[in-house]
């Protein structure tokens, strides 16, 4: 239930301040890798493989996004992305 409240807040949270659409930046940036084309990325909508992720925080996951991880490249792809962008694209992928 914990998790459910607060997934819920950060999709509220991450849609009120994003300034690109989460499914655009996406299609435009994030699908290439994160629609199952490279293992090691989480699948859209895998849930059981956001969760471990999720657990870090929302701030290491954007850490990660904007400065790379492992095999993600800096930015993710998304040169003009900000970190609320980056949230909200994280969310909208971990539903």
């Amino acid at each position: 239930m914990k998790k459910i409240i607060i997934s819920a807040c950060l999709v509220f949270f991450a849609s009120a301040v994003a300034a690109q659409e989460p499914e655009a930046v996406f299609n435009r940036s994030c699908m290439m890798c994160h629609n199952g084309q490279l293992p090691a990325a989480p699948k859209k909508g895998d849930q059981s493989a956001w969760t471990p992720r999720l657990d870090k925080g929302m701030d290491t996951l954007v850490k990660h996004a904007t400065e790379g991880f492992a095999a993600m490249p800096p930015r993710g792809l998304c040169m003009d992305c900000s970190d609320e962008d980056y949230r909200a694209v994280i969310v909208w992928m971990s539903k």
